[in-house]
């Protein structure tokens, strides 16, 4: 009972007076006040960033891509004015320079007259970065250059995005067209390659046709060649009869006059008469033989049909000329056969002869004129033949390389073929909206699918634990300017060391834990945050505040007016290691140190926990870690509150309101 008369006479001492009323009051007030205004302050500042004051420049003057012309900085300006991320003021570089300079504008946002032709430069042969110029002063703010950053990056990007998908849909079409090309291009292939195998299929033919043309015309050379021989021999032998009928006429007259000399020799003229008789037959048998020969040249000869026509007349002629030769011939073999019979018979034999041997003659000499111009041409188609069999063998080599190459053709168009179609596989075949799925996925490749563990409301959320664990500190270190660390006439009085310091911390405890319930309404009813564990959240508040009036208690039962002031001090090093704005790791080494150990670090940990819903194991140890703060800065209190107890002045008997 000790210790509550003890706190009641504290409370009856703070509200004794008007002013003493006043100023507890207005010290309750000050966590509220700064955490509750500071959090409201900054309840939602990116949802604010419309009303920043931020110039836009475009002075961009378009340039042409696929024969389209194009203006991306308008349409950068059109876009970023919809969007009203930012509070965008479209204005000159001038009007621009001297807002950014007496702060009208935060910052510029320059698109300069190159912006399009950089942009669609990639497809030149002198591609070029475009550039988005920020201008930004310090000295208007300094986060608003930090904002500036990030909305520049922003608009970089969305550009970015934007060319990049124009860029690589242009890309897609090209392949497109490439494939298409490559369709056309297989298909020629595999007819070329089908024309090829014919063609090396009728070269190969072709070959074996020229082989047996050239085959016959080597034949035919040797024949003709055998023919001419022929022709001469039989030339020679119508000469020979030529040359022996020429005196057939006179010696005829001759017979005629002197038949009776005939009769003596007419034995010897039979013999004579049969063997011409047998010679001419001869010539006669060979006539059918050499004309079909003659046929056969003539055919396989390039001579036109009248000039073969003519050949042939002719040697009809001849063999008509010798034919009537050689009936007269046989008809003068009987003759003589029966003038060897009768001499009676010899005078009109030897008339009628007389009278048929100039015919005989002419037919002769017709007869062998006939057969020289046949050993001529036989002669001639002789040569013919023989070149005709010289070139045949040309034409034979000449088929035989065109057949390889043409097998060589044939292989190439084949390999063209099939490696045309192997291209055709690899290049994609997509519709119209396939590459323009493709080309929004090549610009933007990668999405950014976030999740949260836990996540607070806003950005004052987000700060809401540091600043309430900064509003406990101060709430406790303005009270301590009117609450007594410890009640000097308890001290003087009791000499319990124990219930004295017990008392003199549970007042502001109990103050510090009306300050938090205060502030706990502040930010979960005026302003709104959602809290997880609103219960657990509220006492960790009060044990946080009450860890801080320990710790303060402690320093002021120790030092006195020099401990108040060393508070303030270990606020502003707590300010800096509770990892309030900035994560703790950026912290220099030492100072990282601090956090680890400092009770504030751990009353922003336990709030986050409590109040996003995080890890409550955590929550624990941080309330185990204040909890080893508070007991540790009660035996410090203890202690100094016993030394106390020994060495008293009468100044320790003044109440007073500070002191």
């Amino acid at each position: 009972m000790k210790i509550l008369h003890l706190v009641a006479t504290e409370l009856r001492r703070l509200t004794a007076t008007g002013m003493a009323r006043l100023a507890l009051v207005a010290l309750m007030l000050v966590p509220v006040l700064y955490a509750g205004l500071y959090l409201w302050a900054n309840n939602d500042p990116y949802g604010s960033l419309k009303d920043v004051p931020v110039a836009l420049v475009v002075e961009d003057t378009g340039s042409t891509l696929d024969g389209k012309a194009v203006n991306y900085g308008e349409e950068v300006r059109d876009q970023l004015l919809d969007d009203a991320s930012v509070g965008w003021h479209v204005t000159t570089a001038e009007e621009a320079a001297a807002g950014v300079r007496d702060g009208e504008f935060d910052f510029i946002l320059t698109l300069g007259p190159d912006f399009s032709s950089a942009l669609t430069s990639a497809s030149g042969d002198s591609p070029t970065q475009a550039v988005v110029q920020l201008t930004t002063n310090d000295t208007n703010s300094f986060l608003a250059t930090t904002i500036a950053g990030q909305v520049a990056e922003k608009v970089r990007a969305s550009i970015t995005e934007r060319v990049g998908k124009e860029a690589a849909l242009t890309l897609l079409n090209g392949f497109a067209t490439v494939r298409s090309n490559l369709v056309e291009a297989v298909d020629g292939a595999t007819t070329l390659a089908d024309g090829t195998t014919t063609a090396a299929e009728g070269a190969a033919t072709l070959a074996a046709g020229i082989a047996t043309a050239s085959d016959g015309a080597y034949s035919l050379a040797q024949g003709s060649g055998s023919a001419n021989v022929g022709a001469q021999q039989l030339d020679a032998g119508l000469q020979q009869l030529r040359a022996g009928s020429a005196d057939l006429p006179s010696q005829t007259a001759q017979l005629n006059a002197g038949a009776q000399q005939v009769a003596a020799g007419n034995a010897q003229l039979a013999t004579t008469a049969d063997q011409v008789a047998v010679a001419v037959q001869d010539a006669v048998n060979q006539v059918p033989a050499a004309r079909a020969e003659i046929v056969a040249i003539l055919d396989a000869s390039s001579l036109t049909p009248e000039q073969k026509a003519a050949v042939l007349a002719r040697l009809d002629e001849v063999g008509t000329a010798i034919d009537d030769g050689n009936a007269k011939v046989q008809e003068a073999d009987a003759q003589i056969g029966a003038l060897a019979t009768g001499s009676a018979q010899l005078a009109a034999g030897t008339q009628q002869l007389a009278d048929s041997a100039p015919a005989l003659t002419n037919g002769i000499a017709s007869a062998a004129a006939g057969s020289s111009q046949l050993s001529g041409g036989l002669q001639q188609v002789a040569q013919g033949a023989l070149d005709l069999s010289t070139g045949m063998q040309q034409l034979r080599q000449g088929s035989a390389d065109l057949s390889s190459g043409l097998n060589s053709i044939d292989s190439g168009a084949g390999t063209l073929r099939d490696g045309l179609a192997a291209g055709l596989d690899d290049v994609p075949n997509q519709t119209a909206e396939q590459r323009e799925a493709s080309a929004q996925t090549i610009s933007d490749p990668v999405a950014l699918d976030t999740s949260a563990v836990t996540k607070a409301s806003n950005y004052g959320a987000g700060m809401a634990p540091f600043f309430i664990s900064l509003a406990a500190w101060i709430g406790i270190y303005a009270l301590f300017l009117i609450v007594k660390p410890l009640s000097r006439r308890a001290v003087t009085a009791l000499k319990r060391p124990f219930t004295v310091t017990t008392a003199g911390w549970a007042t502001p405890a109990v103050l510090g834990a009306i300050q938090m319930v205060v502030v706990f309404g502040i930010i979960t009813l005026a302003l709104g945050y959602q809290v997880e564990h609103p219960w657990g959240m509220l006492g960790f508040m009060a044990l946080t505040s009450a860890t801080f009036a320990t710790i303060i208690l402690a320093l002021n039962i120790l030092l006195g007016s020099v401990g108040q002031f060393l508070g303030l001090v270990l606020m502003v090093l707590q300010l800096v290691t509770a990892g309030g704005t900035f994560p703790w790791q950026t912290l220099p080494g030492p100072l990282q140190v601090l956090h680890q150990v400092l009770p504030m670090s751990h009353a922003v940990d336990g709030i986050r926990q409590l109040m996003y819903g995080g890890n409550l194991e955590m929550a624990g140890a941080d309330a185990g870690a204040l909890f080893f703060w508070l007991v540790g800065a009660l035996l410090v209190s203890y202690l100094g509150a016993r030394r106390l107890t020994r060495h008293r002045t009468l100044r320790d008997l003044r109440p007073s309101l500070i002191g």
